[in-house]
């Protein structure tokens, strides 16, 4: 874990914005248009609105932000959608408190801090491929860090391809009036990666520091055939089957890898 830069005097509210967002995959193959049906059913209610909620709570919490609001989707015929308003200071009731005691902050937070989440699962019309994905988006102000939810995201969701993407944006000012753009160290997200993970992945940066951008992709290391059947077990395939399948998964990975299509 990258240390933090000591701790600035600021001239008030560190006006930092950090946003930390992901597009996770998870892939698989079902054999028969039945399947794909079940495959969809299945994703919808492993990951429904409110499951996501419980998600995106944990997130609050280990990021030490606290929830002001919730909004929540299911869609039809599938998908979900989950939007966190959140804020660095509790919220404070303003008639218990006082009048002379009225936050700004909370309000401040409201258009800049919020932890959202949409989910896409689709299948193939026509081979058999079908893809979960989920787009999350963690953004903060203040001195709250995204980051700090970063391998708990990963993990919740089954992660065949994580592309993620960090950047800090805005400035705060010190008691001396200095302008700072940054208030961590960090040279690559993969910085703030577990080990477990960092392992199970193969990891590619492309890193803008002058801009505080960072851009980091992964894809699992192993292909195991029998984790990406649905429904179905690698042995009852034939090995012309097998093959077939295997080559469209892994084009399928490699595409969403890159992200664009590969040409036959």
């Amino acid at each position: 874990m990258v240390k933090p830069l000591p701790r600035l005097r600021l001239q008030g509210f560190n006006n930092l914005t950090k946003a930390l967002s992901f597009n996770i995959y998870d892939v698989c193959y079902a054999v028969s248009e039945e399947q794909r049906k079940r495959y969809i059913e299945y994703i919808d209610e492993v990951y429904n609105a409110e499951r996501l909620t419980q998600i995106l709570t944990e997130v609050a919490h280990i990021i030490g932000a606290n929830i002001l609001n919730v909004a929540r989707q299911d869609y039809d015929p599938q998908g979900a959608s989950v939007t966190i308003l959140i804020s660095e200071e509790p919220v404070i009731d303003k008639k218990a408190a006082g009048k002379e005691i009225i936050s700004d902050a909370v309000v401040a937070h409201l258009d800049k801090s919020h932890i959202t989440v949409h989910t896409y699962p689709e299948t193939h019309p026509h081979n058999g491929i079908a893809t979960f994905r989920a787009d999350i988006d963690v953004a903060t102000c203040g001195v709250i860090s995204p980051l700090k939810a970063l391998n708990y995201l990963i993990e919740s969701f089954d992660s065949d391809i994580v592309v993620m993407d960090y950047r800090v944006r805005g400035f705060t000012r010190d008691v001396k009036g200095k302008k700072h753009y940054i208030d961590h160290k960090i040279n690559s997200i993969q910085d703030y990666l577990s080990k477990g993970i960092k392992g199970h992945y193969e990891m590619l940066d492309v890193n803008v520091y002058q801009e505080n951008i960072f851009h980091t992709k992964m894809h699992v290391k192993e292909f195991d055939l029998d984790t990406y059947l649905f429904e179905e077990k690698a042995k009852n395939l034939s090995f012309k089957d097998r093959q077939r399948i295997e080559m469209q998964l892994r084009r399928e990975i490699e595409e969403l890898f890159h992200g664009r299509n590969l040409v036959d």
